[in-house]
């Protein structure tokens, strides 16, 4: 009785699921199924959610009316880049702030998270001008640089302290017995240990720089160097309009990656996000 009982819970818990993931899954299906709809029926209400009929030569069209894959190459290297560099700097900034003891520390940890209380909106001017200095307006640059020393990363180090500070430091203890400096413990101890907090950061990095779109339409101008994000504004019908099918494709290509990198590390992000806790 009590199994049959257990087991109508559980039957509940996934159709009541279920049914809540339809305003999250719904959108995702409608835009890669009107992708290869025609055109009259992209529109259709009540809506298909099978195609009546199939036609991919929006995708072909994708990649006709602009440099798409050289688009999708800089977002997919700038990205990749981002992740890496954010990574590098949260990690070591957030091993600091959790185990090198300093006067002035809480203070300067309270300073660094203000940076996510500033709309980049508000810096975007300022960092224009900057850049314009340094002759690097339309260049990748300044796509690559924002996020690694910008907001992302100040998220990204609060997150790594967290968990570090979560770390017994009984585990560092005897690494420093066996002669160990302390770049070596972080090294070998508790870097390794990091995974989940790693796996965290670099999800949501990954997509921060995936996603991003301001700074794109005001660094660059050369279609060549756009990102995905600026490009799916780019297709137009011979009026100006929209090309509602193309720009489907092309979000259905850009949103491929996305998916890929969060249910690779999907587990990493839980137990990153779980482990921060609040300790310190």
């Amino acid at each position: 009785m009590s199994h049959k009982k257990t087991w109508r819970m559980k039957t509940a818990l996934y159709g009541l699921l279920c049914v809540l993931a339809i305003p999250f899954v719904f959108p995702t299906w409608w835009m890669a199924t009107s992708s290869v709809k025609p055109v009259n029926e992209v529109f259709k209400f009540p809506p298909t959610l099978i195609p009546t009929s199939v036609d991919f030569s929006a995708y072909k069209q994708v990649f006709e009316a602009q440099p798409f894959a050289q688009q999708y190459l800089n977002s997919m290297y700038i990205a990749i880049v981002c992740t890496v560099g954010t990574l590098a700097v949260s990690s070591l900034a957030g091993y600091a702030f959790a185990r090198i003891r300093f006067r002035g520390q809480n203070a300067l940890f309270l300073l660094v998270l203000t940076g996510l209380l500033v709309p980049s909106e508000v810096t975007i001017v300022p960092l224009f001008q900057m850049f314009q200095r340094w002759n690097m307006i339309d260049t990748h640059w300044p796509l690559i640089l924002v996020p690694i020393f910008g907001a992302p990363s100040v998220l990204a180090t609060f997150i790594m302290r967290q968990f570090f500070i979560a770390l017994p430091p009984e585990l560092e203890e005897a690494g420093r017995m066996d002669g160990l400096s302390r770049f070596g413990l972080f090294r070998r101890i508790a870097l390794p240990l990091s995974r989940p907090a790693l796996g965290a950061v670099a999800i949501f990095t990954f997509l921060h720089s995936w996603n991003l779109y301001l700074e794109p339409i005001v660094f660059l101008s050369t279609p060549s160097k756009f990102t995905l994000p600026q490009a799916l504004t780019q297709f137009v019908d011979a009026y100006g309009g929209p090309a509602w099918n193309v720009q489907l494709s092309a979000a259905t290509l850009t949103a491929i990656p996305v998916l890929v990198v969060f249910v690779i590390a999907q587990r990493q992000f839980i137990e990153g996000l779980a482990h921060t806790g609040l300790k310190g």
